[in-house]
């Protein structure tokens, strides 16, 4: 028996793997745990099932080429190869392409995508800007070739011929197309400004449609000063643009009947906004004529002279009321003088004099009590009839 170092024996198991016509090129289907991605950019993880488990090794070209974030618990069909990791001696997976079980890797990045979206608030309604009523200008990003354009064009001019459409041809599929819309929307910001935009192509499969889903579409139109119509596809597919934009409609011409207005319904609105106008305005005509005839039937027209002679007697009658208010007022005033002076007059010291009594005055002031005085002072005697000198000779 010949002995093996390990080195030996490894290697040998790993040339039985790769030379194995299944091992080289299988699909395993398991739900992923352990999940991490280095900053070399390769990818370690287990694939398991209730049984068994499975190490598993992305490396970094194959890792870049994936649609979707990878996450534990995630269900996934891994694709790549089996072989030998020399230095544990352990088999694995090599994988070189993954995508979640049941689901397109396409999918699962539209849903990836339109949360990350969705918690920024692109979506909110509170940045949606309304449609103009009266456009004059559309603006169309779409491919110069198709049914699109044509469709578009031929409603917006049944519905307004006045209103003027202007095409910036685009890719809407495959390569650089995401880039192509992006400029079309830059376009029309920028350097030739219209009253509405609409963005759109005709259906597909989610590939085709894909350039409507890629973030920089997305941003574009959420940050469009323009007002942005979305059409794209039929009427049973969504397109993350249809979330961001301002309106979305189901078909290109559906888009088109949404900003463009129908000018016949425009010309009967405008028909019965005159007739109301004028129902309106003959009604408050007719209120006001016969207002004025009531008017004109009113005492004050009819005999304007009566109402001022009326006037005229009252005013006599109030005034002859203010002469007799005043009069009455001022013999009660004269009264309440007459009273006063009375009140006066017996207070008057002359009156007590023409009694008989008589004032006593020394030095010019009177003489109230008799210990005011002192024998030989000189007093002054004041009667009612004139004055008189005296001495005291006893007090």
């Amino acid at each position: 028996m010949n002995i093996h170092s390990v080195t030996d024996l490894t290697k040998y198991i790993k040339l039985m793997f790769d030379r194995d016509g299944v091992l080289k090129n299988i699909a395993v289907r398991g739900e992923i745990s352990n999940f991490k991605r280095y900053s070399s950019g390769h990818c370690y993880f287990t694939l398991k099932d209730e049984n068994a488990a499975l190490k598993c090794v992305m490396f970094k070209n194959h890792a870049d080429n994936l649609a979707f974030t990878p996450k534990d618990g995630m269900a996934l069909v891994v694709f790549g190869r089996i072989s030998v990791y020399e230095k544990d001696g352990a088999y694995q997976l090599y994988a070189e392409q993954m995508e979640p079980e049941g689901v397109g890797a396409l999918a699962a990045k539209f849903n990836e995508l339109k949360e990350k979206l969705y918690n920024e608030g692109i979506f909110d309604n509170a940045h949606k800007k309304p449609l103009p009523k009266f456009p004059k200008t559309i603006g169309v990003v779409t491919s110069k070739t198709g049914a699109v354009i044509r469709d578009i064009f031929r409603v917006t001019k049944r519905r307004n011929k006045n209103i003027q459409i202007i095409l910036y041809p685009s890719l809407v599929q495959g390569d650089g197309a995401a880039e192509n819309i992006v400029e079309g929307i830059k376009y029309f910001n920028e350097n030739y400004p219209v009253d509405v935009l609409i963005v759109g192509r005709g259906g597909g499969s989610i590939e085709d449609l894909w350039a409507f889903n890629e973030e920089i579409v997305v941003r574009a139109i959420y940050k469009s000063k323009i007002p942005i119509i979305s059409a794209v596809g039929h009427e049973v597919d969504y397109t993350l643009s249809d979330f961001a934009a301002d309106m979305r409609a189901a078909t290109p011409s559906q888009a088109a009947e949404l900003a463009a207005p129908d000018a016949c319904e425009l010309m009967r609105f405008i028909e019965g906004l005159t007739i109301r106008l004028n129902t309106n305005a003959r009604g408050i005509l007719n209120a006001k004529t016969a207002k004025l005839q009531h008017l004109m039937r009113s005492f004050v027209f009819e005999r304007p002279k009566d109402m001022i002679a009326e006037k005229a007697q009252r005013l006599d009658a109030v005034t002859e009321r203010l002469k007799r208010a005043a009069r009455e007022g001022l013999t009660a005033k004269e009264q309440r003088f007459a009273m006063d002076l009375e009140k006066l007059d017996m207070l008057n010291p002359a009156r007590v004099l023409m009694r008989g009594y008589s004032i006593a005055e020394m030095n010019g002031k009177t003489v109230r009590r008799a210990k005011e005085l002192k024998p030989k002072d000189n007093v002054t005697l004041v009667f009612a009839d004139g004055r008189a000198k005296a001495e005291i000779l006893e007090v």
